[in-house]
């Protein structure tokens, strides 16, 4: 990780926005810049400095962890010591992560600083630059999604009429902390039967019926990074309709990928997805966009949705998840993750999109 690099390529878009300094608060950018992984400081970068803020309970994690910046351990409070830094600095514009910090936060700060120093709101300046990942972060997102894609096979052995959605998901949290993973990416989805439908459904009591198709979408986290993947499996005999279902989605999917490459604006990506499904008759079933970015946290930009202007470029890593849901029936996703190539992309996933019956 080089994080020397990474703030110094930050500094002509400070600049560009006539900033003297910018205040990071965000957990995951100030990893990103200066290695910390715990969960309290803010990160305040100058030309040719940075200065790391955190309390007394990571002096010698941060000690240990923090690149390219000073670290300091105030007795009070964190904010506080990044006011009197900025003061003593004599910054006069100073950006703040507007996305990433309360009002009240900012208002005490306003109050701490000198009158001269104008708080300036920024959005989205390091998760600019986090787009593109380096080599070392693909290798880390690839080993993310290797784990996570080795975790398929046991949830669906524990797929079984009768069975629990939460005991499918907890099966495949405990072999997911067993191979080395440090947590699950977000709450694990497991949606069976009429459930199915529901895009987001998270896994519940409910027993998975004896007939029904069966909504996977989980992701581990390795070495801080994200893996995220959604397999859709069908219990029980699937009716031919069942199956046109999968096939369109399975085909969505495909033409998706096929139209990733550098250059393209995400939004005609999704536009692929879309136009499948328009002519399988399918279209007003997908409810969400086609995908999103994947890194240091699970959804981050770009947003593969409709009329999206952001063009693809060599080292992003995102996600292709178009899905149908027909209420009240069942529904089908189908996700890899994947990363734009000089060309075209790279799929990371390896798991199989045949429909697997069980």
């Amino acid at each position: 990780m080089d994080c020397r690099n990474r703030q110094r390529q930050l500094m002509p878009a400070i600049d560009k926005r006539r900033l003297d300094a910018m205040l990071v608060t965000h957990l995951p950018n100030i990893r990103y810049l200066c290695g910390f992984t715990g969960s309290a400081g803010v990160l305040l970068i100058t030309d040719g400095k940075s200065t790391f803020f955190t309390d007394g309970r990571y002096r010698e994690q941060a000690g240990a962890e923090v690149q390219a910046a000073k670290v300091v351990v105030p007795k009070g409070a964190i904010l506080d010591a990044a006011a009197r830094s900025v003061a003593e600095l004599k910054i006069r514009n100073l950006g703040l992560e507007s996305e990433h910090m309360s009002l009240a936060a900012e208002a005490k700060l306003a109050r701490m600083l000198r009158p001269q120093t104008r708080l300036r709101p920024t959005s989205g300046v390091v998760e600019a630059q986090r787009m593109i990942k380096d080599s070392a972060e693909i290798e880390h997102l690839r080993a993310a999604v290797r784990l996570g894609s080795s975790l398929f096979d046991h949830a669906v052995a524990a797929i079984r009429p009768g069975v629990s959605e939460l005991s499918v998901a907890a099966e495949l949290e405990y072999a997911a902390r067993k191979a080395g993973a440090e947590g699950m990416s977000f709450e694990t989805i497991v949606a069976a039967g009429a459930r199915s439908a529901l895009p987001h459904g998270l896994a519940t009591a409910q027993p998975i019926p004896r007939r029904g198709f069966v909504v996977l979408d989980f992701g581990v986290i390795l070495g801080g990074y994200c893996s995220d993947m959604s397999r859709t499996v069908r219990v029980g005999a699937p009716s031919a309709e069942a199956r046109r279902l999968y096939q369109a989605v399975r085909e969505a999917q495909q033409a998706a990928l096929d139209a990733v490459r550098p250059g393209r604006a995400v939004g005609e990506v999704d536009g692929a997805a879309r136009s499948c499904l328009r002519r399988a008759g399918l279209a007003k079933f997908f409810t969400h966009s086609t995908g999103h970015g994947v890194g240091l946290e699970i959804h981050e930009p770009p947003r593969i949705a409709r009329g999206q202007p952001e063009l693809l470029r060599p080292g992003m890593v995102i996600t292709i998840e178009p899905g149908v849901y027909v209420p009240g029936s069942g529904g089908v996703r189908i996700e890899d993750m994947a990363v734009v190539t000089e060309s075209s992309c790279e799929v990371l996933t390896p798991t199989t999109k045949e429909l697997l019956v069980v």
